[in-house]
């Protein structure tokens, strides 16, 4: 049966990637049924052929490319049905490293990146695939969002994605699966290189200062405050505007203060969806 499991997932790929792309904003660049030029580059390299348009890319080079260094290198031939084509249509989409990294999350072994003995033992001791594959898919989605281009090809990603789901989940259950769904976009390469910066906690130490001191404009409203306070015994309106400022960098520090707290969770989120360390 492993033979033809990576027929019918290479099949459902090739549905997902199309015929020839060189979309600008795709980091892939020109490509041909999911095979980038620098892959096609490098393959015939390694078989003493000069490189050529990846337009021109036979059956047979297709085959070998996909099979050695996507579904061999996944361990697609030991993975349950199911696991299988979802972690080889993120491989062709992210980076063989990126999928495995996602599927040894997915079952809480370290995520070097390179499936092997540990990993596979791992996977064969979970009893529910269904979960195992909406898992690997939630933390693609995550990663996916974290990527300067997502807001090019977000919408194809998620289609892609979202079909990737179901058709893993019914291969899992021995079901034949619903029609692939295709769009153009989801075709375009997603790797970790074109990751957004993760945030950091600069802009809201810049208002508060490093959790001590007010920062500029803290100590704006903190030298204002006490220029007045020797006037405010004298006047009821100072003695009212003292007292607004005192408020005002309450809220500037608070306010600064939550901010970065939330700067830094999603620079917490943004790290564990790319699988990098976060940001100070």
């Amino acid at each position: 049966m492993t033979e033809a499991n990576y027929q019918r997932s290479l099949t459902a790929v090739l549905r997902h990637e199309g015929g020839y792309a060189n979309h600008p904003a795709d980091p892939g660049g020109a490509t041909m049924k999911g095979v980038t030029q620098r892959v096609y580059d490098a393959d015939r390299k390694r078989r003493g052929q000069s490189p050529r348009s990846v337009r021109y890319i036979t059956e047979d080079e297709l085959q070998i490319i996909y099979r050695q260094q996507y579904w061999d290198r996944i361990k697609g031939d030991d993975l349950p049905p199911g696991v299988d084509y979802v972690v080889f249509d993120g491989a062709v989409n992210s980076g063989v490293a990126q999928s495995s990294k996602w599927l040894q999350r997915a079952v809480g072994v370290r995520d070097d990146g390179i499936i092997g003995a540990v990993t596979l033992a791992a996977v064969n001791a979970v009893q529910d695939h269904d979960r195992l594959i909406a898992d690997i898919c939630n933390r693609r989605m995550s990663f996916l969002r974290a990527l300067k281009t997502w807001g090019t090809f977000g919408k194809g990603w998620t289609n892609r994605v979202n079909g990737v789901l179901a058709t893993g989940q019914a291969w899992a259950r021995g079901s034949v699966g619903p029609a692939i769904p295709v769009d153009p976009d989801g075709s375009a390469k997603a790797n970790v290189e074109d990751a957004k910066p993760l945030p950091s906690s600069g802009a809201a130490d810049a208002a508060i200062g490093s959790g001590s001191a007010l920062g500029a404009v803290g100590v704006a409203i903190e030298g204002a405050r006490d220029a007045l306070a020797p006037l405010a015994g004298g006047s009821q309106w100072i003695s009212g505007l003292v007292a607004a400022l005192v408020v005002a960098g309450a809220a500037v520090a608070i306010g600064g203060v939550i901010w970065r707290t939330l700067r830094k969770r999603r620079a917490a989120e943004a790290a564990q969806a790319l699988g990098l360390p976060a940001a100070a």
